[in-house]
C-alpha cells in the first residue's frame, strides 16, 4: 500500500525542486553507524526497510511559512480545527512561502479573525508545517543506502547544486559555505560537499557516514 511522509528541506532545496534541478536527497542513516557493507545490505534488502518510505510512496514537502498575522497566535493545528469548526469541509488559510514569496489564497479572508488586505504574520518552521499547508508532493522513485562519499559527480549534480553563473563557460558550480559572490568549484561533487556541509557543519562531509539516497520525481 502507497504511504506518505513529511520530509523536510531548506528554502534553496524547495527552489532547487521546483526549478528542476533536484531529483535525490541524502539523510544520514544512524542506524547503520558502526556496521561494515554486508550487514547494511543485509538489512536493507529490495529497497525495503527506509524510514522515508519505498518506491511508489509519497512525500510532502515541509518549509517555512507564514500566514497572517491576525493568526499567530494559533498553530496549524488549531488553524485547522478553526476552518472546520467554520463549516469548511478542508483546512485552509492564506500562506506566504518563505522559500521564494509565493503565497496561496493570500486575497481570501474570510476565515475569522481576518483584516484587509492581509499582513504576513510571523516566521514558521518548516517542521512546524501542516500537512493542508504543503504545496510539494515528491514520489520516490528509488532508494538505496551507501556512504555519503560514494556520491557520483551525476548524483550530486541531482543533489540540486547550482551550476554557477558568472562564466560564459559551463562547467562551473557553486561553492557553499563560505558564500563569495567569486566562489565556485569545478567539480559537482566539491560542490555537494560544501553544501552538506553547510548543512550539517564542519567536518561532516570526513566523517562519511552511511546514508538514505531517496531518488524522486515532482507530482504536485
Amino acid at each position: 500500500m502507497t504511504k506518505e511522509r513529511p520530509i523536510l528541506f531548506s528554502g534553496a532545496m524547495v527552489r532547487a525542486i521546483q526549478d528542476g534541478r533536484k531529483t535525490q536527497t541524502r539523510r544520514v542513516a544512524t542506524e547503520f553507524d558502526g556496521m561494515d557493507v554486508d550487514k547494511v545490505l543485509a538489512r536493507f534488502p529490495n529497497q525495503r526497510g527506509c524510514p522515508y518510505g519505498e518506491p511508489g510512496d509519497c512525500l510532502y514537502v515541509r518549509e517555512a511559512w507564514r500566514s497572517t498575522k491576525e493568526l499567530d497566535p494559533y498553530s496549524g493545528g488549531r488553524i485547522a480545527e478553526m476552518c472546520l469548526d467554520a463549516g469548511y469541509s478542508v483546512p485552509w488559510a492564506p500562506i506566504h512561502y518563505e522559500a521564494d514569496g509565493q503565497r496561496r489564497n493570500w486575497q481570501d479572508t474570510s476565515t475569522p479573525p481576518h483584516s484587509s488586505p492581509p499582513k504576513p504574520g510571523r516566521y514558521r518552521h518548516a517542521r512546524f508545517m501542516p500537512r493542508w499547508a504543503c504545496r510539494l508532493v515528491l514520489q520516490i522513485t528509488a532508494v538505496r543506502v551507501e556512504r555519503l562519499n560514494d556520491c557520483s559527480e551525476a548524483d550530486a549534480i541531482a543533489e540540486g547544486i547550482e551550476p554557477f553563473t558568472d562564466f560564459q563557460s559551463s562547467g562551473h558550480w557553486k561553492r557553499y559555505r563560505d558564500g563569495g559572490c567569486n566562489s565556485y568549484v569545478d567539480n559537482p561533487i566539491m560542490s555537494y560537499a560544501s553544501l552538506w556541509t553547510e548543512i550539517n557543519g564542519a567536518g561532516a562531509w570526513e566523517k562519511n557516514p552511511w546514508v538514505w539516497v531517496v531518488e524522486f520525481r515532482r507530482i504536485a
